[in-house]
């Protein structure tokens, strides 16, 4: 059996630390970038999903129904809490910063809210099929905020937006 001279062994010593370090800031980047990259598309899903509960709570109930009122606050209660009542006061809301000013809610007799539309978007929309009144949940100015990464200066929130369902409406 060939031994090495203890002079080249003493010569490669430490190089494994010095190979960890050097390899050591770009992974650790890269494992926090993945992980609030993940965080991100789980709350742009989570806050999704909430829109389009509401506009199925909207899309049962007609503008004419003395309780329109009372369905319009249970939806956007749905679409921050994911619940149908948010007088307690008790909800955690699903993204975290998530408000109930975020959710505008547009339908036949009242579309101001959100930007852009007219009344015909949402008022006797000839489809295929026929006329048909429309409802949209729309979430408006919703900010992301990342936990952040270490040693660099990434942006600290990004806005999800407008992120909008649009159904049916009854009536």
């Amino acid at each position: 059996m060939m031994r090495m001279p203890s002079s080249r062994f003493n010569r490669q010593r430490g190089s494994a630390a010095v190979e960890f370090a050097i390899l050591l800031f770009p992974v650790l980047l890269l494992g926090f970038g993945v992980v609030e990259y993940g965080r991100a598309v789980y709350q742009y899903n989570n806050v999704v999903k909430s829109i389009r509960s509401a506009v199925r709570v909207m899309s049962q109930h007609s503008p004419a129904d003395s309780s329109y009122a009372a369905r319009m606050v249970q939806a956007q209660c749905m679409a921050v809490y994911g619940v149908a009542s948010c007088t307690d006061g008790s909800g955690t809301a699903l993204a975290p910063g998530l408000r109930l000013s975020h959710i505008k809610i547009c339908d036949s007799v009242s579309w101001s809210e959100c930007a852009g539309s007219v009344q015909a978007d949402y008022k006797n929309v000839t489809t295929g099929l026929g006329t048909m009144n429309l409802v949209a949940v729309r979430l408006v100015g919703y900010q992301f905020s990342f936990l952040g990464l270490p040693l660099v200066g990434a942006p600290a929130t990004v806005s999800f937006g407008p992120i909008e369902a649009v159904m049916r409406q009854a009536g």
